[in-house]
């Protein structure tokens, strides 16, 4: 979480449209069952949220 702190809010925002991303590959490779690691769909969506947290606090904080 400190490591996102420290990022600037279009830094944020550019790891947050990567992991979205990423989710959508993911989801994409679980329906043509494709995916080996089935709990990194739920690593991604713990990420995206966190990411969100701190763009909310960055954006309170203004």
């Amino acid at each position: 979480m400190e490591d996102l702190r420290a990022k600037s809010g279009t830094e944020l925002k550019g790891d947050l449209t990567a992991a979205k991303k990423e989710l959508f590959n993911l989801r994409f490779q679980n329906a043509t069952n494709q995916l080996d690691n089935t709990s990194r769909i739920k690593e991604v969506r713990k990420n995206i949220a966190r990411i969100q947290t701190v763009i909310t606090e960055k954006s309170a904080e203004a």
